[in-house]
């Protein structure tokens, strides 16, 4: 089942909604963890991403989490050398990975631009698009795994993971990754889910605090369409969650979006 109808939840401010983003999580990996043995998880980067793993490494209750038991895959990467501090997994490992015990053959980093593929970003997805049919049981949609939580920051113009309003890999329906050139904000080469591989998780959460994401936010919920707003594509089959401060959610119509506040 689909459900693409989002709900709202409303934090005071960027470092609560961190926080309580943080303490969900864990909740969710436990949760599905002790259901089916293992959970997957889909992180992103920017700043939103990055605060809630730092909000995870920080909480006394990430020793809930068996670690071993996690699969990391990420939503998008820059297509830059595997050191390169503004890859996201770089950060991802700077702020919690690094920290936990791991499985290093669970965690699933997108290739780099210094891997075995070169320059070569469309065989790069390729490869990545592989490692994820490997990975799908034979239930699962569209050769990739059945993720239990895909986290996705929200862009000051509604961009999610490296999909673009406008731009070629938002109408992309039959491949699950793609390389992405000439996108709008630097680096312009990446690597992308495709919306299909997005909308095969379980649970989506789109993370969005600061004023500079309000406009976004209120025109994604708006319902403009998946071409002009990216964001508003983004869905997961049982759960669609906002995850928003106080000043990210001020544009939104009550009477179209009451928020839950929190």
């Amino acid at each position: 089942m689909t459900n693409a109808i989002p709900q709202l939840v409303v934090h005071r401010d960027k470092e609560l909604m961190a926080q309580a983003a943080a303490a969900r999580l864990i909740t969710r990996i436990v949760d599905a963890q002790a259901a089916r043995g293992t959970a997957s998880v889909v992180l992103t980067g920017g700043r939103n991403g990055n605060a809630l793993l730092a909000a995870i490494a920080a909480s006394p209750a990430r020793d809930a989490v068996d670690w071993g038991r996690l699969d990391l895959w990420w939503g998008d990467e820059r297509f830059l050398p595997s050191a390169d501090p503004d890859r996201n997994a770089v950060q991802a490992r700077a702020e919690l990975l690094d920290a936990v015990p791991l499985d290093p053959a669970r965690v699933h980093e997108m290739p780099a631009s210094d891997g075995v593929d070169g320059s070569d970003v469309e065989a790069a997805a390729a490869r990545y698009a592989e490692e994820l049919a490997k990975a799908a049981g034979p239930g699962d949609r569209l050769g990739v795994p059945a993720f239990d939580v895909l986290l996705l920051g929200v862009g000051p113009d509604t961009h999610i993971a490296s999909l673009f309003p406008e731009h070629p890999g938002v109408r992309e329906t039959e491949r699950t990754v793609i390389g992405v050139r000439g996108a709008p904000k630097p680096p312009p080469t990446r690597i992308s889910l495709t919306l299909p591989a997005i909308r095969a998780a379980r649970e989506v959460w789109l993370l969005a605090a600061g004023e500079d994401k309000a406009g976004a936010v209120a025109l994604a919920l708006s319902g403009p369409g998946e071409l002009q707003a990216p964001a508003s594509g983004a869905y997961g089959r049982s759960r669609t969650l906002w995850l928003l401060d106080r000043a990210a959610a001020e544009r939104i119509p009550p009477q179209l979006y009451p928020p839950a506040s929190a």
